[in-house]
């Protein structure tokens, strides 16, 4: 258990599945999970906060699998959250299986652009997406910093097979109703 009490799944595991002779999947699909009873809200569905508990569960499995566990963390380099836009596009009741994807949109020397899709295990309908801004930030300094270079040569790598995916379609989406402009008075 960390010291703030809260708990991945993935908390305490070695990272795992990078393997440089081996190109990365293309999205990659790393986490798996179900509906909790404890996730579930007032109308029999999977609460909305916990849509981003199991997004970020999912960017936990990433970062393991690229390099970013404890051990990392405890050298002084995390990555954080800067934006998350979340579109809800199904229900999820308890006992639902998920299966989640990634795939990286984009990456420079300091940040990483991602997309997260939900589905349904069994139905495939996919139930909810979320698109994040990451920064690798050096935690001693409290300031954004590069990614060290066996980072830069997965993520890059990374990057590359997920570029002949297509860009979802949720991706940029700016929220906002829309409105009628107002009619010309005619004199």
């Amino acid at each position: 258990m960390t010291q703030h009490g809260i708990v991945t799944p993935y908390e305490g595991r070695q990272h795992g599945g990078w393997d440089p002779e081996t190109p990365p999947p293309a999205p990659l699909a790393l986490h798996r999970t179900t509906v909790s009873p404890a996730w579930v809200d007032y109308n029999g569905h999977l609460s909305e906060s916990c849509f981003l508990l199991v997004f970020g569960d999912n960017s936990d499995a990433f970062f393991r699998w690229i390099g970013v566990d404890e051990a990392y963390r405890a050298g002084g380099h995390s990555l954080y959250t800067a934006e998350t836009h979340l579109h809800h596009r199904g229900e999820a009741s308890e006992g639902d299986p998920l299966r989640l994807t990634l795939q990286i949109l984009d990456v420079d020397d300091k940040r990483l652009h991602l997309f997260h899709a939900m589905y349904h295990e069994d139905s495939g309908l996919l139930l909810a997406t979320a698109e994040q801004m990451l920064l690798h930030v050096d935690t001693a300094a409290g300031r954004v910093a590069p990614f060290p270079g066996f980072l830069v040569e997965r993520l890059s790598a990374t990057r590359t097979a997920h570029a002949r995916l297509p860009v979802p379609e949720a991706v940029g989406h700016v929220m906002g109703i829309p409105r009628k402009p107002p009619r010309s008075q005619a004199t």
